[in-house]
């Protein structure tokens, strides 16, 4: 992007949008309610500042239930909207020495990052990418609560209550039956939309890898063909490493970035588990980092890494995984994550 072209940031909260637009090195400032009202508010504002829309790019950080639908909303309106990961932006900040904080100076730092970093445009995810990710939500959700009430029945045990207990039971009965019927819709949805099933099977065919675990890299990854490269995708799983080292005296440990979305890094931790044990190929590859004297949890970060390279692989070149899977034409896709 042309350093003189405008670029506007927008810092999004649940009611209002705090708008910067940054041209010609000064920065015009506008509030607007989060609504469908607001977003055509914000075009008709834009539109008295003379501000071609084929020359701007609107950013946003990545704020999940908040941004997503913002986004959504301004590029109906014919907006090219960038929406970036908030360490990006914090980044930046830090870069820029900025030391106050309030949600007009964080739309403004939004809009300086844009002008600068020219981020990709963002692509909406589709309907059915965005019902599977909503379910998977629910379903974590529910799985909590069930978790929450069996821990309550065994600390009324310790109390000797044994009526309040069996209460309880009958609510983690109920959460059980919710579960499986949600885990059972979540397998039609998939069945049911060409694009999404054949990802699935594709990354089901990994030993390691369950449908639980592919329903949730699907609901919140969407189609791995928009990443440029198994290490680009690692990245923003937040499962790349992160090293600590300067000069010859700051010898930090290795440890996983995880600035990535937390729930698709928790649906591949007991994937990694079980296929360092019965992945032909990643029980190898750990057997070998563990001779290497690496700790067991990083060789977990360091295997888990190493799935989403091959989920990557088996989707991008749309063969099923094998063995000797290395040796074949996605080779690239697999090597990069050792």
């Amino acid at each position: 992007m042309d350093t003189e072209a405008p670029a506007v940031g927008i810092d999004v909260s649940k009611h209002k949008l705090d708008v910067a637009l940054l041209i010609g090195g000064k920065v015009r400032s506008k509030s607007v309610p989060n609504s469908p009202a607001g977003y055509r508010e914000l075009k008709m504002w834009m539109t008295k500042q003379k501000v071609a829309f084929d020359q701007c790019l609107v950013c946003m950080e990545s704020t999940g239930a908040y941004s997503e639908p913002v986004a959504i909303g301004l590029q109906a309106l014919g907006f090219t909207v960038s929406v970036v990961n908030p360490a990006r932006i914090k980044g930046f900040g830090q870069s820029e020495l900025v030391r106050n904080k309030n949600d007009g100076i964080d739309a403004a730092l939004i809009a300086r990052y844009c002008a600068m970093m020219n981020p990709a445009p963002w692509k909406a995810p589709s309907p059915e990418q965005r019902r599977l990710r909503a379910m998977c939500d629910r379903l974590r959700a529910l799985k909590d609560m069930r978790q929450q009430e069996e821990n309550r029945i065994e600390a009324c045990r310790t109390v000797e209550s044994s009526e309040m207990a069996a209460h309880i039971h009958q609510h983690v009965v109920w959460l059980s039956l919710q579960i499986k019927q949600l885990e059972h819709e979540i397998d039609e949805h998939i069945e049911h939309h060409s694009g999404l099933k054949r990802d699935a099977d594709l990354m089901a065919s990994i030993p390691g890898i369950g449908r639980a675990t592919v329903a949730v890299m699907l609901g919140y990854i969407g189609d791995l063909h928009r990443f440029g490269s198994a290490k680009a995708l690692a990245a923003h799983l937040g499962v790349s490493p992160r090293q600590r080292i300067s000069g010859t005296s700051v010898r930090g440990r290795t440890t996983m970035s995880r600035t990535g979305n937390r729930a698709t890094r928790s649906a591949l931790y007991m994937p990694a588990v079980v296929a360092s044990r019965h992945n032909p190929v990643l029980r190898a590859f750990s057997e070998r980092l563990h001779a290497n004297g690496l700790p067991k949890k990083a060789v977990i970060g360091a295997v888990m890494r190493k799935l989403v390279h091959l989920m990557y692989a088996v989707v991008r070149s749309g063969i099923a995984f094998e063995p000797n899977y290395q040796e074949g034409p996605a080779r690239s896709g697999t090597s990069s994550g050792s």
